[in-house]
């Protein structure tokens, strides 16, 4: 297993190029298991782990944030040894707080970029944030004002550097230049949904990030399981939900050249999916939300996967892209 260390885009910071997901963390994952992961994952090599302050979901927001923070709290350099992002923008609603409309909207406001990094730092038990992102672009407020926020996090410091997620390339594009018209550094890092079967990144986003000298952290690299082994799992039962069994029909033919590739190749097909997206050099690290230590160790030798010009070409005509990128896909 070779989990390597590359730059987040164009800056200085290092990180593994696996990023470990914690999303599943206290509601689908116990807090002993997600401590187990995270141990693991250090040991691995591992040292990029990302989270939001709504994770943990219907159980409660931010529980996936406190339980981050009580494995920090066990010490033994846990927090020095992690690079750190969470995000902010949409509703933390926690069962102890009265409603409050600017913190159970989805905004980017001042007040909310604010006061929710306040309430990421408590849950977490640090003092600093590596990586804040953007969970979403706020096309309703003004850039004057989310990057005056973010550069008040910065200077007092407790937030390292910014991130988007979600965002289109115009999105990035813009926020890129009102940060630079004010002298700041910007965005280091778009995070969004980008796997085989979803490929409409490479369209505008991918060249955005390139452009400005961003990393790219694709979420939902096996695409929901449907790049997983889906076909076995349909099959034998082991995930039958009308929704999943609905996905795997609709690509069946597809999956079934995947699958094929993968085992004429001696891969298992979760692992072909994230070495595919490590092949991209704009991508700094596939986000994985491992809930258990099999899944973990399996994203963990995916990055020793060498996949040579005949594979890279087969899947590009298993799963094949939006032509290119804009404005040439579409134009001449």
């Amino acid at each position: 297993m070779t989990v390597q260390h590359k730059r987040l885009g164009k800056h200085g910071v290092l990180v593994s190029n696996i990023c470990l997901g914690t999303m599943n963390f206290g509601w689908h994952t116990s807090e002993e298991d997600s401590f187990a992961i995270m141990d693991r994952a250090l040991e691995l090599g591992i040292n990029f782990f990302d989270t939001a302050d709504v994770y943990g979901w219907d159980t409660e927001h931010g529980l996936t944030e406190e339980i981050i923070g009580r494995w920090f709290a066990q010490g033994g350099g846990r927090r020095d040894a992690v690079v750190l992002a969470t995000k902010v923008f949409n509703p933390v609603t926690r069962k102890a707080n009265l409603p409050e409309v600017n913190s159970d909207g989805r905004s980017l406001s001042a007040y909310k970029i604010r006061k929710h990094a306040e309430g990421s730092l408590r849950r977490l038990q640090t003092d600093w944030i590596d990586l804040y992102q953007m969970h979403h672009v706020d096309h309703d407020c003004p850039w004057d004002e989310i990057w005056q926020a973010f550069d008040a996090l910065v200077k007092q410091g407790k937030i390292v550097y910014v991130g988007s997620s979600n965002f289109a390339g115009w999105d990035i594009a813009t926020a890129c230049q009102e940060a630079d018209k004010r002298g700041l550094m910007g965005l280091v890092s778009e995070q969004s949904i980008y796997h085989l079967d979803n490929r409409m990144l490479e369209l505008e986003v991918i060249p955005a990030c390139r452009h400005y000298g961003m990393g790219l952290i694709p979420w939902s690299p096996l695409g929901g399981g449907l790049l997983g082994g889906a076909l076995e799992k349909h099959n034998t039962g082991r995930r039958k939900s009308d929704g999943f069994s609905k996905q795997v029909e609709e690509k069946r033919e597809q999956l079934e050249q995947y699958e094929a590739l993968c085992k004429a190749i001696g891969h298992p097909p979760a692992e072909v999916a994230l070495a595919w997206l490590l092949h991209n050099p704009i991508v700094t690290a596939p986000i994985i939300g491992p809930r258990t230590l099999e899944q973990l160790e399996s994203a963990a030798r995916a990055a020793s996967i060498e996949l040579d010009a005949e594979t890279l070409q087969k899947l590009d005509e298993i799963f094949p892209g939006p032509g290119g990128e804009a404005p040439m896909a579409y134009a001449w």
